[in-house]
């Protein structure tokens, strides 16, 4: 026997063949999940795109024009929306940038729970307690400036990448079709290519209601932020509520910067920042555990246990990426799944019948004999 035999070499040459495509994608990983993010913000627009290509006044029942028109929009929107809150949030920020370094100052020598006693009139014991806690922490208060510069720079690098997400949505709005129908023939065996086609399908339902999901949520932050800012006399309520419902898109960081641009703004305008804080919490255990499993579950059909479950088992994989990517990856592996179960049915189903078919000639001659 020559060696390797023709099988070992088979079964080596499969597996250098798996690890290069694994090694592949880990090197191409922040392309990957730039092109999963653009067909995803695809999925968010494309109700918009398919209202205007059946109703637009110039361009109807064409769809590359109805991308265009709702790119147009968009650039309007925002544009509107810079020019409206612009000038507010840029002096708030130059105000943030003056009084930062003595808010910290403060902050770490305990003077600020002074402040705080006068303002809500605290007891003498109150004030001791929070110096005796700010002191004790005071190490890593102090470390809170380099901290922010760097989270600062990670989020300027990653807005850069993220500013390729709705080029690339662009292609995957006209011809995202297109695309699925050439991968499918390109991959996938004629006599396979129907069940692909089904689940292709499938999966394009569940990732349009995992969308709407997300809108929903983003839609709730947005009124329960806009409430809790015009209760609390919190100024540019408007803004900061736009903020905290879009950035729900966001896991993690966008509930985080919400949080940070919320508070900060309360501190320096000297509101009721405290409460609100107290609020922001509480209704993120409520969208976290509650709110979330519930909906998310509802419109893909998982359980919100698993919803739950998916999401921490995300985040321990694949930190913020992975719990953004949790359940739509559990919901399309479960359509998957279920595809494949389905064809495997219908080969034995079909295996079965052929078998009941060419039996019967055998039996009724032995009946007849």
């Amino acid at each position: 026997m020559p060696f390797p035999d023709r099988r070992t070499a088979n079964v080596v040459l499969t597996t250098l063949l798996i690890a290069a495509v694994c090694l592949a994608v880990y090197c191409a990983r922040r392309i990957i999940l730039i092109c999963i993010f653009a067909i995803l913000f695809a999925y968010l627009i494309d109700p918009v795109v398919r209202f205007l290509q059946r109703h637009s006044f110039f361009f109807k029942n064409l769809r590359g024009p109805a991308v265009v028109e709702v790119y147009l929009a968009f650039v309007f929107v925002v544009a509107l929306l810079g020019y409206s809150f612009l000038p507010g949030v840029v002096r708030s920020a130059n105000k943030v940038i003056d009084q930062a370094p003595v808010l910290l100052d403060r902050l770490s020598t305990g003077d600020i729970a002074g402040d705080l006693r006068g303002k809500y009139g605290w007891s003498e014991e109150q004030e001791f307690r929070l110096r005796f806690l700010l002191a004790k922490h005071k190490e890593g208060i102090q470390h809170l400036i380099p901290a922010v510069d760097r989270y600062l720079s990670n989020a300027a690098l990653i807005l850069g990448w993220l500013l390729l997400v709705p080029i690339l949505a662009i292609f995957f709005l006209r011809d995202g079709q297109r695309i699925a129908e050439v991968l499918i023939h390109v991959i996938f065996p004629a006599e396979r290519r129907a069940g692909i086609h089904a689940i292709a399908n499938e999966l394009n339902v569940i990732l349009t209601r995992y969308i709407r999901a997300q809108l929903l949520l983003c839609g709730m932050s947005f009124l329960f932020y806009l409430s809790a800012l015009l209760v609390l006399h919190f100024p540019y309520a408007v803004p900061l509520a736009l903020l905290g419902g879009l950035l729900e898109f966001i896991p993690v960081v966008g509930w985080t910067s919400t949080f940070a641009a919320i508070v900060g703004t309360g501190i320096l305008n000297h509101s009721h920042w405290i409460w609100m804080a107290a609020l922001l919490g509480v209704w993120r255990i409520a969208q976290d555990y509650f709110l979330t499993p519930r909906i998310m579950g509802q419109h893909l059909k998982i359980h919100p246990l698993a919803a739950i479950l998916a999401v921490l088992v995300g985040a321990q994989l694949g930190g913020i990426v992975g719990i953004y990517l949790a359940m739509p990856v559990v919901a399309a592996t479960r359509v998957i799944l279920l595809g494949r179960m389905a064809a495997v049915a219908d080969r034995v189903c079909g295996r079965s019948t052929e078998l009941s078919t060419n039996a019967a000639p055998a039996l009724v001659e032995t009946v007849a004999s």
